[in-house]
């Protein structure tokens, strides 16, 4: 019986080993088949363009807030109304709302999921602070969930999510109205991180607040996600509805203040001097105008008044709201011309990051409209604003940047690179996703990736040698060539891949660089990725949309490279394996090939009626297809290029042969010269292996 048993297991694993290898033999692997599996079914709601259907909805979010900031006690108080307009074909028996301040309450769990060890030396500060000390409880505090009429509403809190059990449903096409009351105590994220908070300042006393994810806040509903209330752990940031905002801000009465939104009340809280300046510079177009002055800010933060003051703004076709206030701001402004249209570019900051911010802030906003505007669509709110907020963080109209120079206001080229860098990226993120309004918390790369893309051509408008850290192919190698057991493919849960920084932004920036620049072209590209911007403005695009518009409006097949650079870790690693040299000769009346078999390029013998040809073979170990871009150097020093499109793998992905033929005799082999294609292996790019110094100088060339 046990050989019998034996016997028969043995059939049975022989069989599932057969099958294995017959199904892996009869699914198609090859490297260049349609995205059909990996993409969701065309509707009438998203179409197989990419663009949005007949039957596309999405909801509609209205607030009506009043905002108290208490500076002594530094906690916020707020009441909202509501109304959630169900624009989509369903019955919503229940509503999801956002508590992202819950992240950092004091029984939250976001600590919980993040791995430490004790370390062998601590400061005290450290030790009582982490091990100690009560954790901070900047949780919202809710005082009430009411219906309209005031009578209580039924809600239940999980974490960072709220849920509001309706009376009755919400059928299609109508709306409900609500209100909510609470309060929270303000963090300080200089000493404890976040995406707001304030910052205190010991010399004189006082804090600036950068204040964002201050109210509970409608979850996004689609026909993609349904509901998405995926808890906010702190990484991935936001998925929200466009609605109208009627926001009412009261801080105290010396507090300069900027908002998202139109400023309702513009005498009642800027001074006769502050309104004259506004005047002037909404008309200059070159050069910022200072509105509140250094000297003006040092006087006003020397004391602290009483009062307080309300600032009434109203904003429209909005996602979300944010706010920066202090009585130590600084504010300068500039008009920008957008196809005729006039936007205010404007920074608020400190003393203490003048002359930097004075210098470059309110130029990088500018320069952040006029490039954006161009390669997606006209900037269609009124302002942009950049806060001396010490973060990188990005709301509409509205964002918290770092940067600070010296005790003396002298400040390094780093510093100053970085601070436009963070300004550019941050100010271009009113594009994707305050107006591309995808969804950040499931696919990072759609608002960070794209925004890192146009941010580095904004980049090299403000200043043509600005020293880019991301996009270039270059940049993304030591990471794509990376440990793969902590590499995750692009298409990946933000809160779940390892090396944020370069899946999110770096590699999807990289991948639209190689597709601009060396596989579609500047014009195929850049009227594609124009076509998705402005298809999708104000609405929520998934993936699928963007992938399917890239090659519905250019008219090449990118299934390829969306697979290989989007969906697995393959690297691109293309070299020169073999060359075999041959030389024709015509002078007896016919064509003959004589293959050289003297070693390099060098010819035995020449002959003056002879054409060279070089029968090459190029390998890749890598796993990705690219194009194979090749630079053939004569002996009289004269170089040639040819580029083979991607799809030369289509019949073998291990290895290619191609033939160039040319009348000058070929000195050296040189693929991907200029590294295009984000190769991870240089090593074997050259022919012969001599030559590799050469290359080597070229690599510095680009480095430079």
């Amino acid at each position: 019986m046990k050989k019998i048993g034996l016997l028969l297991f043995s059939l049975v694993f022989v069989g599932n080993s057969f099958a294995q290898k017959a199904k892996e033999g009869h699914t198609n692997q090859n490297k260049f088949r349609q995205l059909k599996q990996e993409l969701p079914t065309p509707t009438s709601e998203r179409t197989a363009s990419g663009a949005p259907g007949k039957d596309y909805t999405q909801q509609k979010v209205d607030y009506v807030m009043n905002i108290t900031l208490d500076d002594d006690k530094t906690r916020i108080t707020g009441s909202e109304m509501i109304t959630y307009h169900n624009n989509s074909p369903d019955k919503l028996t229940y509503l999801w709302l956002q508590l992202d301040q819950n992240m950092r309450a004091a029984d939250s769990k976001t600590p919980d999921i993040t791995t430490d060890k004790i370390p062998s030396k601590l400061t005290e500060e450290k030790f009582q602070k982490n091990y100690i000390e009560k954790p901070f409880d900047g949780g919202f505090n809710i005082m009430s969930v009411t219906n309209k009429d005031g009578s209580k509403l039924s809600y239940t809190i999980n974490q960072t999510m709220m849920r509001i059990n309706l009376p009755k449903p919400i059928a299609s096409g109508d709306t409900f109205e609500f209100g909510i009351k609470w309060w929270y105590n303000i963090n300080n994220h200089i000493t404890d991180g976040g995406r707001s908070g304030y910052e205190n300042f010991p010399k004189d006393g006082n804090n600036s607040y950068v204040i964002a994810q201050f109210y509970p806040r409608l979850c996004a509903y689609d026909n993609v996600e349904g509901w998405q209330n995926d808890q906010f752990w702190g990484r991935s940031e936001f998925a929200l509805e466009f609605g109208d905002f009627t926001v009412n801000i009261t801080v105290p009465e010396d507090h300069m203040l900027g908002a998202t939104g139109v400023l309702q009340n513009e005498n009642d809280v800027l001074s006769k001097k502050e309104r004259k300046r506004l005047e002037v510079a909404r008309k200059t177009f070159d050069n910022p105008v200072i509105i509140r002055t250094q000297e003006e800010a040092e006087e006003i933060e020397k004391s602290r008044k009483t009062g307080t003051k309300t600032w009434k703004f109203v904003a429209t076709k909005v996602r979300d709201y944010a706010f920066a206030t202090s009585r130590k701001f600084i504010w300068d402004a500039m008009a920008v011309d957008i196809n005729g249209k006039t936007v205010m570019a404007y920074s608020l900051y400190s003393k203490e990051a003048n002359p930097l911010y004075g210098d470059h802030s309110t130029r990088a906003v500018a320069q952040t409209l006029k490039t954006y505007s161009k390669y997606t669509f006209d900037y269609p709110y009124h302002k942009a604003i950049s806060v001396d907020g010490q973060m990188g963080m990005e709301y509409p109209q509205i964002c918290f940047n770092p940067g600070r120079p010296d005790a003396d206001g002298t400040y390094s080229d780093k510093v100053k690179y970085t601070m436009i860098k963070v300004t550019i990226h941050e100010v271009g993120h009113n594009f994707f996703p305050m107006i591309v309004n995808s969804d950040e918390r499931q696919w990072t790369w759609m608002d960070e990736g794209l925004n890192s893309y146009v941010e580095m051509l904004a980049e090299l408008a403000y200043d043509k040698d600005f020293p880019i850290t991301r996009g270039y192919p270059k940049n993304i190698v030591k990471y794509m060539a990376g440990d793969q057991s902590k590499i995750a493919p692009i298409m990946s849960k933000g809160d779940h891949v390892y090396g944020f920084g370069n899946n999110a932004y770096g590699k999807p920036a990289t991948a639209l660089w190689i597709l601009r620049e060396t596989i579609m072209g500047k014009e195929l590209f850049d009227h594609a990725f124009r076509t998705y911007s402005q298809r999708w403005m104000f609405k929520r695009p998934s993936p699928a949309d963007f992938f399917r518009t890239m090659e519905d409006a250019s008219g090449i097949d990118l299934d390829w490279f969306w697979r290989g650079w989007f969906y697995t870790t393959d690297v691109t690693d293309i070299g020169i394996k073999n060359v075999k040299k041959y030389q024709t000769s015509t002078t007896d009346g016919s064509v003959e090939f004589v293959e050289d078999a003297s070693e390099g390029l060098a010819f035995a013998k020449k002959n003056e009626n002879s054409k060279y040809h070089y029968e090459i073979t190029y390998n890749k170990p890598g796993g990705l297809v690219m194009p194979i871009i090749v630079e053939f150097t004569y002996k009289d020093g004269s170089k040639e290029r040819k580029t083979y499109p991607a799809q030369i793998w289509r019949y073998n992905d291990k290895e290619i042969t191609k033939v160039f033929s040319s009348s000058k005799e070929v000195e050296s082999i040189m693929v991907d010269p200029d590294l295009e294609t984000a190769d991870v292996d240089t090593s074997n790019n050259s022919f012969p292996k001599q030559k590799a110094n050469q290359f080597d100088k070229f690599k510095e060339k680009v480095k430079g």
